[in-house]
């Protein structure tokens, strides 16, 4: 009869710990749901690819390095090859230029969380990619203040936005 309490405690114990792991994530993953619904200025329900999310959170604010591929500095083709590997699991062309290449345009209105959006930066062709989000916003490594959220309505990108789309 003990060993059978003594198991039972056991496994009880066992249970929690894991119970314990679901409300630890289920925890971070409301946070995420908060924070970027807010920010994006859309319904929580709306906010459904945590590991997007929880990427671009875990990136957000790092500075802009030319070249760059990690935390310690990126650039906006580097971020975008970057979340696209983690969350998609999808490997993209490295340049900005050979990744416009590989873009099936879609009209503006018509963007979809996960698609390319590309601007023309100081008259470079191509010269600026970042990932469209919701609502008009995109996540992008800035060269002045590193990974954020913009909005395409923002005069400046409004100006300088060339094309958006998706692989093909």
């Amino acid at each position: 009869m003990k060993k059978y309490v003594f198991l039972i405690i056991i496994l009880s114990s066992l249970s929690a710990c894991r119970g314990g792991k679901a409300t630890m994530a289920s925890k971070k993953d409301n946070y995420i749901v908060n924070k970027y619904a807010e920010i994006l200025q859309s319904q929580k329900t709306e906010i459904k690819n945590i590991k997007l999310y929880s990427f671009i959170d875990e990136w957000y604010g790092t500075k802009y390095k030319y070249g760059g591929l990690l935390k310690s500095g990126v650039d906006c083709s580097g971020f975008c090859n970057v979340l696209y590997n983690e969350v998609y699991n999808t490997q993209i062309q490295r340049t900005t230029s050979e990744l416009f290449k590989k873009i099936n345009k879609t009209n503006k209105k018509n963007l979809r969380e996960g698609d390319f959006v590309f601007f023309d930066i100081s008259s470079k062709k191509n010269s600026h990619v970042g990932i469209y989000l919701k609502n008009n916003r995109f996540v992008h490594a800035s060269s002045s203040r590193g990974v954020v959220i913009s909005s395409l309505e923002n005069p400046y990108y409004k100006k300088a936005y060339t094309k958006g789309g998706r692989l093909r």
